[in-house]
């Protein structure tokens, strides 16, 4: 491979055997390299494929305008979130977390940090990314010696959810109002704080968050066995009764109508996680 243009020493832009624009990362990649140079393919440590000519710009602008220290902090928050929560990561959070974390700096020093409005809810939703998030301070912090505010760590884990769910960063947020607000329906229906530190919880919240994503794609998920259906809902019809409100706001709110199965499901997983051992009732 040749080298087309170099953004730093740490990263380069590169052409393929099919002459396929790639941007490479990797430790001295575009040290005293110039184009037309042989990529050292030893030192290549990650390869993004630019699939469209947006995201082409969108990444090489981002390279040419911030700070090389600014890549390295975010791919040091990357790598540790993925090593941390064995998860793939979407590569547009190379793009996007770079871009957010300068631009916190940037506001932080004029004294103008943004609240995270969220922040409850990411802590409780999700919150291993909420720790990958906190530790991102951290890194930030090394780097920088600026404290950002706890805020930013909600912030930081919300692009980490992102990537995890390959969604736009505005339909993360709904899939995390939407998630926090069918819980908040179950808590009040059963009068009950749910133990978040259950396996039952956890299958429930990723169970929602799924939903939530389905929800805002627009895609319907059919019903499939009408049996099994009708003999949950027999079983569990104080769960199946918590489902049956939990449909009707999403109607109203969201325009979106529950199938059977997502009745099922959604019964299914309510009976789980209020179950007596799971839950602490309010008086």
């Amino acid at each position: 491979m040749k080298i087309k243009q170099v953004f730093n020493n740490n990263a380069i832009s590169a052409l393929d055997q099919q002459q396929n624009e790639l941007v490479i990362m990797g430790k001295g990649l575009g040290f005293m390299k110039k184009p037309g140079d042989a990529v050292e393919e030893q030192h290549i440590e990650k390869v993004f494929t630019i699939d469209n000519q947006e995201t082409s710009n969108w990444l090489t602008n981002l390279l040419n305008e911030l700070p090389e220290q600014m890549i390295d902090i975010s791919d040091e928050i990357i790598k540790n979130a993925k090593l941390t929560l064995g998860k793939n990561l979407n590569d547009i959070i190379y793009v996007s977390l770079t871009d957010h974390i300068y631009y916190a700096l940037q506001r932080h020093e004029k004294g103008m940090d943004i609240q995270n409005a969220l922040l409850w809810e990411i802590s409780r939703l999700y919150p291993e990314e909420y720790k990958m998030g906190q530790e991102a301070l951290n890194i930030i912090e090394h780097y920088t010696s600026v404290r950002l505010p706890e805020d930013e760590a909600g912030f930081i884990a919300h692009h980490i959810v992102n990537a995890e769910l390959n969604e736009e960063m505005t339909n993360v947020v709904n899939i995390t109002r939407l998630t926090q607000q069918v819980l908040d329906i179950v808590k009040y229906q059963y009068h009950i704080d749910i133990n978040a530190n259950t396996l039952s919880h956890h299958r429930f919240v990723t169970h929602l968050k799924f939903f939530a994503q389905r929800l805002f794609s627009g895609v319907q998920h059919g019903s499939k066995d009408e049996f099994l259906f009708n003999v949950v809902k027999e079983k569990h019809e104080d769960a199946f009764r918590c489902v049956k409100k939990i449909s009707k706001f999403i109607e109203e709110t969201y325009g979106y109508t529950l199938s059977k199965d997502d009745q099922l499901y959604l019964t299914i997983h309510i009976h789980r996680v209020t179950s007596n051992e799971q839950v602490t009732k309010n008086s």
